[in-house]
């Protein structure tokens, strides 16, 4: 089948399947999507839009019966449909034996130690009395608590003190399987973006450094390539092709590190899919991570990863002040600057720190990109209507 005419099946209708599709209308790929919200970011693109729940079998089989391929946009989905369809012979990039494994962190890591991939020191719990003496193990005085099911974008994650843990003079925060794990001092927050076509060939992004929203713990800013060394980059390249490599699949992986004083890079998580840390793409690599993924479900070659111009990216989230209607305010002013480049997902309402857009910011130079940044960051914001 000529590969331009193929259909692709997402499983999320969110802003990561609308910039998909947004990259790929160019091919005349045939876009179905299931999504529980009619109103979703992908509803007005798609050629076959499906509503129901990605939990729903019928409706995935449905799906399915659109499409020549599918995938997903956001892993809280239904493997064990994905499992037996892909037993059945659809093909679904990546395997669905990957989106197992990330579905569960503790599975995540124990894969990690299996493959030897550098990740902090860890132990799944679920009683009171494991938490208690896998707190006495960790080192240094602080740790990381997640649950090992259901969390994204910072929900179900928590830093805590073991001494107040330990003295419980600070409560148990979730119930249930969960992972704890060492907190790393950690001096830069990086992402290697990989792409592994269906011949097993494959490209990495320029580093990625990313900057969190202490409190919602979600991206503010990222630049790439990251302000690191030449070593820094080059390992952190290798251990993200490595961990690819393992999965044995086929797909778009951004691949998250942390970096400690130290030098030494430990894999906190991987996203089997486009990813936030690789929006700014769309405008500064010859071929964004959104096209990319397009070519590895339908099989065409990958495309060139190169990084034409230094690049930023800044989240436009909601204020934390209301919900509704909004505006962005001083639009014209920013749009006004070149190397701007503002995209809105065709979300409804703002919500507090919801994911509403994001901002692309190109330069000659790094100074020249964190003057531009900083000045957006600033005057681009989310009111009210």
């Amino acid at each position: 089948m000529n590969p331009l005419k193929k259909r692709i099946g997402v499983l999320g209708g969110g802003q990561l399947g609308r910039m998909m599709i947004e990259e790929s209308l160019r091919l005349n790929i045939h876009y179905a999507i299931l999504e529980n919200d009619p109103h979703c970011p992908c509803a007005p693109l798609c050629d076959t839009f499906i509503e129901g729940s990605l939990m729903d079998e019928a409706k995935i089989r449905q799906l399915a019966a659109a499409s020549d391929v599918l995938t997903w946009e956001i892993e809280h989905v239904n493997t064990d449909v994905l499992l037996a369809l892909e037993a059945e012979g659809k093909t679904i990039i990546p395997r669905p034996s990957v989106l197992q494994i990330i579905q569960d962190k503790g599975l995540q890591k124990q894969f990690y130690r299996q493959h030897q991939i550098p990740t902090g020191d860890f132990y799944l719990v679920q009683t009171e009395t494991e938490w208690f003496e896998a707190i006495e193990k960790l080192p240094g005085h602080k740790f990381v608590a997640k649950t090992r099911k259901g969390g994204y974008d910072g929900k179900g994650v928590a830093i805590l003190s073991k001494y107040d843990v330990l003295n419980k003079l600070t409560s148990i925060p979730f119930e249930g399987p969960c992972l704890l794990e060492a907190f790393v001092p950690c001096e830069k927050e990086l992402a290697v973006i990989v792409a592994r076509d269906q011949a097993g060939n494959m490209l990495s992004y320029p580093s990625i450094e990313m900057e969190f929203d202490p409190e919602a713990n979600l991206v503010t800013l990222l630049l790439s390539p990251a302000r690191v060394g030449s070593i820094i980059e080059e390992k952190a390249e290798q251990i993200a092709r490595n961990l690819v490599a393992a999965f044995d699949s086929p797909g778009l992986f951004a691949v998250e590190m942390f970096l400690d004083p130290a030098g030494n890079l430990y894999v906190n998580e991987v996203a089997p899919r486009a990813h936030n840390s690789g929006h700014h793409t769309i405008e500064a690599c010859y071929t964004s991570q959104f096209e990319q993924l397009a070519r590895i479900l339908v099989g065409l070659p990958l495309g060139s990863t190169e990084l034409l111009q230094p690049a930023a990216m800044l989240n436009l989230l909601g204020a934390k002040d209301f919900s509704g209607a909004y505006q962005l305010d001083k639009l014209a002013e920013c749009m006004h600057l070149p190397g701007v480049y503002v995209h809105l997902y065709a979300k409804q309402e703002s919500k507090p720190m919801r994911k509403m857009g994001h901002v692309c910011l190109m330069a000659p130079s790094v100074p020249e990109l964190l003057e531009k940044a900083q000045y957006v960051a600033k005057n681009l914001v989310l009111v009210k209507a």
